[in-house]
């Protein structure tokens, strides 16, 4: 089952804003990209077991460029969650809590993170502990310039 991608800054506006009780997973990325692909494989595969849950859509970065910096998205994958028009927010234990970075090293982790984003939001919670264990969660470092 492949994935539906957003070719504009509009199709990513109407998917925010008409996305109604279910968690927007939206991933940012090149479709050249390996972890990218690596990424889609995982969100195909888990895609059916969310559909009540999710709708997940790809974007490219460089197809919204206004998102791509708002997002602040430097590394790609960057996987960018939504409840009714509200960004929701992630603890992973690593600095942004904003975006999953990387690709989840299986569907279970994907499937195991929109349920408890889709329970929080429920709760009216903006941000939520990640279920997946922190050994999984793709590690980087943030750099910061001209501070």
């Amino acid at each position: 089952m492949l994935l539906e991608r957003l070719g504009s800054k509009v199709d990513v506006d109407l998917a925010i804003r008409n996305t109604r009780d279910k968690v927007l997973v939206l991933r940012f990325g090149r479709s050249d990209d390996v972890g990218c692909m690596e990424q889609d494989r995982v969100l195909e595969k888990a895609k059916e077991l969310l559909r009540r849950m999710a709708e997940i859509y790809t974007v490219d970065v460089e197809d919204v460029p206004v998102y791509t910096a708002y997002f602040d998205i430097t590394l790609i994958p960057a996987t960018i969650f939504f409840y009714n028009g509200r960004h929701m927010k992630v603890d992973y234990g690593t600095p942004d809590h904003t975006k999953w970075i990387g690709a989840f090293v299986d569907k279970q982790d994907c499937i195991d993170l929109v349920e408890t984003i889709l329970r929080g939001a429920k709760k009216d919670k903006f941000i939520v502990d990640s279920p997946i264990d922190r050994s999984r969660v793709p590690h980087y470092t943030l750099i910061y310039k001209d501070i």
